[in-house]
C-alpha cells in the first residue's frame, strides 16, 4: 500500500505531458470548490474543467479491475464506495459551476489530451462569448 500515490502516478505525468506538449498550461492537484476535499489530477480554473485520471483498480475499471480473492468484500465495499465518491464529486462539481472530466489509467495520454483541449477551449468560448456554459459530466470512452 505504500507504494500507491495520491498524485504524480505515471498515467498523470504522461497526460500533463501531453497537454503541455499541446501548449496547455493547468493547475495540478487543484481543490476546485473551496470546502469540498475533492483534488482534480488536473485542472483548468479559467474554463472550469477538472479532470480526474482514475486508476483501473481503485475505481473499479469494468475492462482492468480485478478482483482480490483475499478479503473480497472488503475490496467490493472500497471500490464501490470510491465510485459513489466520484459521482458525488462529479454532481458537486456541476453544481459550483464545473466541468468535471473522468479519464482511465489505461486511455491514450494523447487521445485525452485532445478530447481535454477541445473541451476547455469549448468551455472558453462559451465564456468570452457571454453565454453560459454548459456545465455537466463529461463521460468517459468506453
Amino acid at each position: 500500500m505504500l507504494g500507491n500515490r495520491s498524485r504524480d502516478t505515471t498515467p498523470e505525468k504522461r497526460l500533463r505531458a501531453e497537454l503541455y506538449k499541446r501548449g496547455a498550461r493547468y493547475r495540478v492537484s487543484y481543490r476546485p470548490v473551496p470546502g469540498l476535499r475533492r483534488t482534480a489530477d488536473v485542472a483548468f480554473p479559467g474554463a472550469k474543467v477538472a479532470v480526474f485520471v482514475d486508476g483501473c483498480f481503485w475505481h473499479g475499471c469494468a475492462d482492468h479491475c480485478r478482483w482480490p480473492a483475499a478479503n473480497e468484500d472488503f475490496w467490493r465495499r472500497k471500490i464501490e464506495g470510491n465510485r459513489a465518491r466520484d459521482a458525488d464529486t462529479d454532481q458537486a462539481l456541476a453544481q459550483a459551476g464545473w466541468t468535471p472530466m473522468r479519464v482511465w489509467e489505461h486511455d491514450d495520454p494523447s487521445i485525452v489530451a485532445d478530447r481535454i483541449i477541445d473541451l476547455v477551449r469549448g468551455m472558453r468560448k462559451q465564456t468570452v462569448q457571454g453565454g453560459q456554459p454548459v456545465v455537466g459530466t463529461t463521460q468517459r470512452d468506453p
